[in-house]
């Protein structure tokens, strides 16, 4: 096993996060230098896209709602683990030499935190023995466990890239599903347990998800590039009043969702640019509607994740809130990564015995560390 000792008691740690988020796009990792605290240097950064058959195999398997004895499951999650190995030993040789431990999401099949449930596939073990780093792993079990709500984990690190920004302030994460980071004025803190922000951080509802699935769906391509699709359609008013009467927009924080939560055959029957434009809609609109929650209005909102790169949606969050929005490279950060420099953030915490949740976030009953190690 991994010696945890000898790891926390290392100071600065080079580590590798891996990423694959809920859009099924491919696997982001990147190289973060970190105590679990302060980030001493951001290295280098690889996203690598699933082939187009694995991403089809994923998905139908994800979209099966399987449970955890599938028979396809124990076969999809190696496959998906050897994948990530593979891009670790690239951004090894990018890098030019070994990370001292990586942190590894895997992929979430479900989210169930109302029935205390969280599943992500993914072999910690398997990678660890692959690569002979000790692997972190399975960060969303112990939160959800104790009543929370697995997710976003994102705040805690939000807070560290925005730490220089003027408050209160919005980091809007757009991937296959959307959350918000609200942070406000920096508290007096004097431990680490403590959240250093007031802060406001849960799932505002659809992400690119839905739309990418429609254009892979109805067009054979993984995204609406630039808008188009979005842009050049009509949105259609009736329908995006159904969507919008999801029982979750009216529930208060802290609340999260599974991929899987809206039903994509309401726009059944559009044009695909209409499609597409009323998807966009219920994403800016419902990511608006989670802004108007927080406790006051946000100087700016900085957009991260793969729907700060659809101009269309970006128009319509900035209209909609009337709020300066800029994509989070305003700050000279990699917006395409910066889960995946979460995730090897939250595995230096791990190893420190940091926390990772907390009660202002997910509504857990107190602040936990979150994650498993395997070791080499």
């Amino acid at each position: 096993m991994a010696d945890l000792k000898k790891l926390k008691d290392s100071g600065t740690l080079a580590v590798i996060g891996l990423m694959s988020g809920t859009s099924m796009d491919g696997i982001d990792a990147a190289w973060l230098e970190t105590d679990g605290e302060q980030v001493t240097s951001y290295g280098p950064s690889l996203m690598v896209p699933y082939e187009l058959a694995f991403r089809a195999r994923l998905h139908r398997f994800i979209s099966s709602v399987p449970e955890k004895l599938h028979p396809q499951a124990a076969a999809i999650e190696a496959e998906l683990t050897d994948l990530h190995a593979k891009v670790v030993e690239k951004l090894i040789e990018k890098a030019g030499r070994g990370p001292s431990l990586i942190g590894f999401h895997g992929q979430t099949v479900w989210h169930r935190p109302q029935r205390r449930q969280t599943w992500q596939i993914g072999d910690g073990a398997r990678l660890a023995k692959k690569l002979q780093i000790p692997v972190v792993f399975d960060f969303r079990s112990n939160d959800v466990a104790n009543a929370g709500q697995g997710a976003p984990l994102l705040p805690l690190f939000h807070a560290k890239l925005v730490a220089d920004v003027a408050k209160p302030v919005v980091v809007a994460n757009i991937g296959g599903v959307a959350n918000i980071t609200w942070l406000g004025e920096r508290r007096w803190v004097p431990d680490a347990g403590a959240f250093p922000y007031d802060v406001l951080g849960f799932d505002t509802g659809p992400g690119n998800a839905m739309l990418d699935d429609l254009m892979l769906k109805h067009r054979g391509t993984t995204m609406d590039r630039d808008g188009k699709a979005s842009g050049a359609g009509r949105v259609d008013a009736q329908r995006l009043s159904k969507l919008l009467s999801a029982p979750f927009f009216s529930q208060p924080p802290p609340k999260s969702l599974d991929r899987l939560a809206f039903d994509a055959r309401v726009v059944a029957g559009l044009s695909v640019n209409d499609a597409a434009a009323t998807l966009v809609e219920f994403t800016a609109e419902s990511i608006s509607r989670a802004i108007a929650m927080c406790p006051s209005p946000p100087h700016q909102i900085l957009v991260t994740g793969g729907g700060r790169h659809n101009p269309t949606l970006m128009a319509r969050l900035a209209e909609l809130t009337e709020m300066k929005t800029d994509p989070i490279e305003v700050l000279g950060c990699n917006g395409d990564v910066i889960e995946a420099q979460a995730f090897a953030y939250f595995a230096a915490r791990f190893v420190r015995g940091l926390p990772l949740t907390y009660p202002e976030v997910t509504g857990v009953t107190k602040p936990l560390v979150g994650g498993k190690i395997a070791g080499v």
